[in-house]
């Protein structure tokens, strides 16, 4: 059993849901993953499921589109758009489901990711507003919390041969 923090929150009130994870491995690599198109792919998705990245452009402005890809080889499509990147320490993005010509499934949310490091271990804070509570309630009843601690669980493993 892993000592390292994880904690999955959601606020309804705010529309809102906190996840804060440790991983064992330096600030740097950790940001890689999350924000490298080659990385990302490898984890980025609960397994059975792969990650497709069709482009990704990680720049304010520019964008990710990719699929998540079930083993029947059904694709579920999502944009990502970067509206604000502070090198190592913080990344915010749009997030929407879309169709796969790339039109967006409005509402998104908005997420927000905050990287630290102490002693080795880099803490990983995300924000995800949705605009509606709607949204997010779909979201949880689509499996969200299971899908993404299965797939920071696979980053876990993957981070030592990085």
């Amino acid at each position: 059993m892993s000592h390292l923090l994880f904690d999955f929150t959601v606020d309804k009130s705010t529309n809102s849901v906190f996840i804060h994870r440790e991983f064992n491995a330096e600030q740097s690599l950790v940001w890689d993953a999350f924000t490298k198109q080659e990385l990302l792919d490898q984890w980025w998705a609960p397994k059975p499921w792969l990650s497709k990245t069709k482009f990704m452009e990680f720049k304010v402005g520019g964008r990710r589109f990719y699929a998540m890809v079930s083993p029947e080889g059904q694709e579920h499509w999502a944009i990502q758009k970067y509206t604000s990147i502070s090198p190592k320490n913080n990344f915010k993005m749009f997030n929407a489901f879309a169709d796969k010509d790339e039109n967006p499934q409005l509402p998104g949310s908005d997420w927000d990711f905050t990287f630290s490091e102490q002693n080795g271990i880099t803490k990983v804070s995300i924000t995800i507003h949705n605009d509606s509570l709607e949204r997010m309630e779909k979201m949880i009843e689509m499996g969200f919390k299971q899908g993404f601690t299965a797939t920071l669980n696979y980053l876990e493993e993957l981070l030592p041969n990085l």
